[in-house]
């Protein structure tokens, strides 16, 4: 099947359960309403032969759209990403701070979709679609331990790789990155102990100065 012959299908079964299509660079992406991610994914199983679910992931777009330099150019070469200048390029709603991903295939039409909703909230919600593909289980578990993302329905939510006393949702992207206790083996009371991390946030900043002949011409000396 043509990903433009199914996008016309998809936006025609869907109707208004869909926020928008995307065809770019011969991927096909859904945007649907939270609330109808279960109905959607029903559809893209039975009707679209969608059999299989590859993977679930979150995404947490509060950051989105900021940039290290103002120029393309520079960050796109990789000098120096320590910096600490922050150029917004996009703006996002604030009921779009986080996303849910889904990566599908089809092995009748030999093809993939990526489905996405979006999510916001302190503790983020959206229906399980373990009922439709169960292999999505722990998929759902890793999206819940790492972003808080709450999955309605789910027969077992729980953490999945952090410590069962973890605190937070470490891929967050206010989320400390020396997190918020450390955890050591006292000997004296001969167990496993959490203390407030004592660590300093720093920023690394490269002392090697550079002379890249690229850009002699813009009058740039790095």
């Amino acid at each position: 099947m043509q990903l433009t012959q199914l996008q016309e299908q998809l936006n025609e079964s869907l109707g208004d359960r869909l926020l928008k299509t995307e065809l770019e660079h011969g991927e096909l992406s859904l945007v649907v309403k939270a609330q109808e991610i279960k109905a959607v994914c029903q559809i893209l199983r039975d009707q679209f032969h969608f059999e299989q679910l590859i993977d679930l992931c979150g995404v947490d777009y509060s950051t989105y759209g900021f940039d290290e330099w103002p120029t393309s150019e520079t960050t796109d070469a990789g000098f120096s990403r320590a910096a600490e200048t922050h150029v917004r390029r996009a703006e996002i709603p604030e009921q779009h701070r986080y996303g849910v991903a889904y990566h599908l295939l089809s092995l009748q039409h030999n093809c993939r979709l990526r489905v996405k909703a979006y999510v916001f909230g302190e503790m983020p919600r959206i229906d399980s679609v373990i009922d439709i593909w169960a292999g999505v289980n722990w998929f759902e578990r890793e999206a819940f331990d790492l972003f808080g993302i709450i999955f309605d329905g789910h027969p077992d939510l729980r953490r999945i790789l952090t410590d069962y006393g973890f605190i937070g949702h470490p891929f967050r992207k206010d989320f400390p990155l020396i997190g918020n206790v450390e955890v050591r083996y006292d000997a004296e009371s001969k167990r496993v102990v959490y203390e407030p991390v004592d660590l300093q946030m720093r920023t690394l900043v490269a002392r090697v100065i550079r002379h890249d002949n690229r850009y002699k011409d813009q009058g740039i000396d790095l």
